[in-house]
């Protein structure tokens, strides 16, 4: 490393830190001619793929685009910085896993979507209603409506966490034994 002050290119490392749970390295540096010290950061470069917009240009993936967007779409409601991050952190991690060169930038938008929907119901609505081009307010209630009937049948076919068994309950009259369903019991005596 090239020191800043007299540009000797022979340096000593004093201590190095890790930051942001390993994705930064600080090193504390000393030049070897001046004893002057300087900090130097390293980053894992990572190369994006390119976004293909719909109109078919190309462009290179921005983190920048997605926090602008979630902002846009979260002001005004009770969500913090910290949290947006974190879903811009999670998007990039998932487009860098797929390993493609290219993603189209609708992928990309069905991703935050979902993010959003997870985080925040008017925040989902606000940009879903930007995100997705819409004919007029009817097409717009309609996907709305399909989307809340399509949450209803997935937590319905969720299914028991223990298996159901009939007891049958004896009564000391003359009265028929009647079925009652419980859970089966998790541990046994």
């Amino acid at each position: 490393m090239r020191c800043p002050y007299c540009a000797h290119n022979e340096d000593r490392v004093l201590d190095t830190r890790e930051q942001r749970e390993g994705e930064l390295i600080r090193r504390r540096r000393e030049c070897l001619k001046c004893k002057a010290r300087f900090s130097t950061v390293e980053t894992l470069s990572v190369s994006f793929p390119l976004v293909i917009k719909k109109d078919g240009r190309r462009e290179p993936f921005n983190k920048e685009k997605i926090l602008k967007g979630l902002q846009a779409a979260c002001q005004k409601r009770p969500i913090s910085l910290a949290q947006l991050d974190g879903i811009v952190e999670r998007i990039s991690n998932w487009v860098i896993q797929r390993g493609d060169k290219e993603i189209s930038a609708t992928l990309i938008g069905k991703k935050v979507t979902h993010e959003l929907r997870l985080l925040d119901d008017v925040a989902y609505i606000r940009f879903a209603s930007v995100y997705r081009t819409f004919k007029d307010v009817q097409e717009f209630v309609e996907t709305l409506e399909d989307q809340e009937t399509l949450d209803i049948y997935e937590s319905s076919a969720q299914l028991p966490l223990a298996p159901e068994r009939t007891v049958i309950v004896e009564k000391s009259s003359n009265e028929a034994p009647s079925p009652r369903n419980r859970p089966a019991d998790i541990i046994s005596n």
